[in-house]
């Protein structure tokens, strides 16, 4: 599957794309992400690792494909900058849901 990065993880390491998330607060005000120090916890998928092998050494299908927008776990990936975009490392196991 084509990745919209140059950047290719590999076994069953997924790249993602953390969405910038707005809080508002009750009286309406608007609270951006990056002002917040909560790190997000949805974004999209960008690209899928070189796949995981199973004990008996047959590839594990995906659960999750590039495109979608994905619920993980807050502290389970790895965040890193490239070309001055941030990209988050994470195993597939660490996703929770994919938001339709």
């Amino acid at each position: 599957m084509a990745s919209k990065a140059p950047i290719q993880p590999i076994g069953n390491y997924i790249l993602v794309k953390p969405k910038e998330q707005e809080t508002t607060t009750p009286s309406g005000l608007v609270i951006s992400a990056s002002t917040s120090k909560e790190k997000p916890q949805i974004g999209e998928v960008i690209a899928l690792g070189t796949g995981k092998i199973d004990k008996d050494g047959k590839k594990v299908e995906w659960n999750v494909k590039v495109g979608d927008e994905v619920l993980f776990r807050k502290y389970s990936p790895d965040e890193f900058e490239w070309e001055g975009t941030t990209y988050l490392v994470m195993k597939e196991e660490d996703v929770m849901a994919v938001i339709k």
